[in-house]
């Protein structure tokens, strides 16, 4: 029997009220509740990026141990004690569907763009890839979405901030204001809610990731980070066959730390990337995107973008764990991704 509208409002609210619960019982404990972890424990792991039960409970005796400075044997009982006050484990479909139902979606600009996405455009608690080459808008529907990210959640937004990693130098600020004023907002009040933050290198780039974990701990309701690009600084530092395998291993690494940041508190994480040719294929597009199957299997939704005909973009979703191949058409306007070019 079908749920009327009422229920189903109750049933959100009743989940809403049961996860905020048990945020707030995790914001009762800290580090220095667990058993062999003191003050200065605690400041070696924050230090390291870690500041949370929840840090601490997904990481190895083995990393705590170099990390704080402790024996295996304490990281370990601090580690199984973290995972004991937060209830890690099993959940049966139906709770994790509840709580797929408080994921937030950031809409694109464009109704065709977020059908393809589903309807609402990209997700929460996922990573979104858009690979392709160079103008084929990856970087501006980054920048939409930064936008459209402060919007409420009624028009297509999720009441937050925006955080981008920029590798490549391509974050242009008047570019933001173009785009604010396109959806009637303050420009600069937009552009104060984007925090940008240049890489310089991938140590750079991965410490970067902590660095918004430390943020949105000291209160900055951040719901998308946006990395662009995800896989330049990779590229660049580990050149020749012999250092694939080590590329690979840290970029796993990498995007595993992503993953975690996107799932433990509720963020969108759009990345783009590189592209290149491959020459085993003889008829057809042969566009393949850097990153190999460690980018393919770590991104939850796939977006191959190209540019299309009179000005327009082509956006193919190639991968979704819910969603059927499809491919839309957008174009990239003043204001940001669009159905359709200004008349006139």
């Amino acid at each position: 029997m079908a749920k009327t509208k009422k229920e189903d409002k109750e049933e959100k609210k009743e989940v809403e009220e049961k996860e905020e619960g048990v945020e707030d019982s995790n914001e009762e404990y800290g580090l220095t509740d667990l058993p062999g972890i003191g003050p200065a424990v605690a400041s070696k792991l924050e230090n390291s990026g870690i500041h949370d039960l929840m840090g601490l409970a997904v990481a190895s005796p083995a990393s705590i141990s170099d990390t704080a400075g402790v024996s295996e044997s304490v990281a370990r009982k601090a580690i199984d004690a973290a995972r004991d006050m937060l209830d890690l484990g099993f959940q049966s479909g139906t709770e994790l569907a509840k709580r797929q139902k408080m994921n937030n979606f950031i809409g694109t600009g464009s109704k065709n763009f977020n059908d393809l996405l589903g309807g609402r455009g990209i997700e929460t608690r996922a990573i979104t890839e858009a690979f392709g080459s160079y103008g084929s808008g990856k970087s501006q529907l980054g920048f939409t979405l930064a936008v459209n990210v402060q919007l409420p959640k009624d028009k297509g937004g999720a009441n937050g901030k925006a955080v981008i990693i920029d590798t490549e130098g391509t974050f242009k600020p008047g570019r933001i204001k173009e785009m604010a004023e396109g959806i009637g907002a303050n420009p600069e009040k937009v552009l104060e809610n984007i925090f940008v933050a240049r890489a310089f290198n991938s140590s750079h780039q991965m410490l970067l990731v902590d660095k918004i974990k430390e943020m949105i701990s000291d209160g900055e309701p951040i719901k998308l980070v946006v990395v662009d690009s995800l896989t330049a600084h990779f590229r660049a530092e580990y050149t020749g066959r012999g250092r694939l395998a080590d590329r690979q291993q840290t970029l796993n690494r990498y995007i595993h730390n992503l993953l975690r940041l996107a799932e433990q508190y509720n963020v969108a994480i759009y990345v783009t990337n590189q592209v290149m040719e491959n020459p085993a294929i003889m008829f057809g597009d042969p566009t393949k995107a850097i990153g190999g199957n460690i980018v393919a299997h770590a991104s939850h939704y796939r977006l191959y973008l190209r540019r299309g005909k009179k000005d327009s973009r082509v956006a193919k979703l190639i991968d979704s764990p819910n969603l059927p191949d499809n491919e839309c058409v957008f174009y990239l306007t003043k204001d940001g991704v669009r159905d359709d070019l200004p008349k006139g």
